[in-house]
């Protein structure tokens, strides 16, 4: 990607009709929830009583209206992920503000694991902005690498303050330069990217540049018109039926004998299910045909991945909560060895021979930390040579569990593919598990 070149979407072939979750991440006081202040305001999603609560000396602080916790306001720092939701003409949004500080990476990593696109800032008065060969920030790559890791689709760089330099154009090109050989070297591939001035709201919703038609040489659209055009992350259709049971409800006075008499109610996970079609129990392996597909409001209809349903059997099999519906052909076999890639977020550190409590969809296993085989250098994705993973560290873990899992790799599946560590005696969530 040029300087200069922006980004054009075919909405005819994309989803931009659901709405786009969307994290804004980067270093330290990048402007990250200025920005995020910015579209709330500029797209009218802000009450005035609201806005009358975020005024230090007479201005509106943009910031103070994602810092929620006390603590976030008194330090002027991002420590929890704040969720935001607005809307235009166009679309939805449910935008999250992720903390910049190294040690909350764990909290960039779990908004990230969820979200169809990132927004990841670069300060340019924090750069040798007039230097062609200028080095980005440690976080900006730090950062930009754990989105990639993370399979966020599309990743947008937003350069900001360039209305505080000298020359905003030459810092721009030279900043865009930087990410661009960044990008090509780390193999990101670059959704957009895009000058603006969340202080000032230079080419965040509107295109007005204090009256310039092309502000540092950029003719493209303006970020907010780019997040209306990114696609949503696509339903697993593609990948074999998988259905984890969230609760079992019984029909107490059914008298039909031509199907079962309980509704297995969750949400699909991958793949399209039909009345008609064979499933599997896991981990039972008992199969049964299904007889009706509920919706939420009970009518029925097939549901594909992303969506609620209630699935009726055309038999009395043992199902619980915590069990999986999977399709008879075609589906992963339960694992009880795992190789992952596990974003640690335990004041403890990982360490082999740990025990800890595994959630995967619904279901509760336990799990024994086998080896550390690796920590990820985040800065770089480097594998160096590791015993343990300490507060915030990502790293490759071989996992023994006490009962299988039907996963698949995070690559193919986000959500077959990812697991929640928790620890058994605090019950604080512990890790994030990718499957490798």
């Amino acid at each position: 990607m040029s300087n200069n070149q922006h980004f054009s979407a075919k909405s005819s072939e994309s989803n931009t009709q659901t709405a786009l979750r969307f994290i804004t991440c980067g270093s330290v006081d990048d402007g990250k929830s200025t920005l995020i202040g910015r579209l709330l305001v500029d797209t009218k999603a802000v009450l005035q009583d609201h806005l009358a609560g975020v005024q230090r000396s007479g201005e509106t602080d943009l910031a103070l209206l994602t810092d929620g916790l006390s603590a976030e306001r008194e330090q002027g720092i991002t420590i929890d992920v704040a969720y935001r939701y607005f809307n235009t003409e166009a679309r939805k949004f449910i935008i999250g503000d992720a903390p910049g500080h190294e040690q909350y990476t764990r909290n960039m990593v779990t908004a990230a694991s969820s979200a169809d696109a990132a927004v990841v800032l670069v300060d340019a008065i924090k750069l040798d902005w007039a230097n062609p060969d200028l080095q980005l920030l440690p976080q900006t790559r730090r950062h930009s690498l754990l989105v990639k890791l993370l399979r966020v689709p599309s990743i947008v760089f937003a350069i900001n303050k360039l209305d505080a330099v000298a020359d905003a154009t030459v810092a721009y090109n030279n900043i865009a330069g930087a990410l661009n050989k960044f990008a090509k070297e780390a193999g990101i591939t670059v959704t957009a990217m895009v000058p603006v001035s969340a202080l000032k709201g230079w080419n965040v919703v509107d295109k007005e540049n204090h009256g310039q038609s092309s502000w540092c040489g950029y003719t493209g659209p303006s970020l907010l018109s780019i997040l209306e055009d990114l696609p949503a992350t696509p339903a697993e259709t593609e990948v074999a039926f998988s259905f984890p049971v969230q609760w079992v409800e019984k029909f107490h006075d059914s008298g039909v004998t031509t199907q079962g008499r309980r509704v297995f109610w969750g949400r699909v996970a991958t793949g399209s299910i039909e009345p008609g079609q064979t499933v599997k129990v896991f981990p039972s392996g008992q199969t049964a045909v299904v007889s009706q597909v509920l919706s939420a409001t009970r009518q029925p209809q097939g549901k594909a991945a992303g969506h609620s349903a209630g699935i009726v059997l055309d038999r009395e099999v043992d199902v619980s909560r915590g069990d999986w519906l999977l399709a008879a052909e075609g589906s992963p076999e339960g694992q009880r060895q795992l190789s992952t890639t596990i974003a640690w977020m335990d004041d403890e550190p990982l360490v082999a021979g740990r025990l800890y409590w595994a959630l995967h969809g619904h279901r509760w296993v336990k799990v024994k930390v086998q080896r550390v085989v690796h920590r990820l250098n985040v800065n770089t994705l480097a594998e160096e040579e590791a015993t343990e993973l300490a507060p915030n560290a990502i790293g490759h873990v071989t996992l023994a569990l006490q009962e299988p899992l039907v996963t698949l790799p995070f690559a193919q599946s986000r959500i077959l593919g990812a697991l929640v560590l928790v620890d058994t005696a605090s019950h604080k969530t512990s890790g994030a598990v990718l499957v490798n």
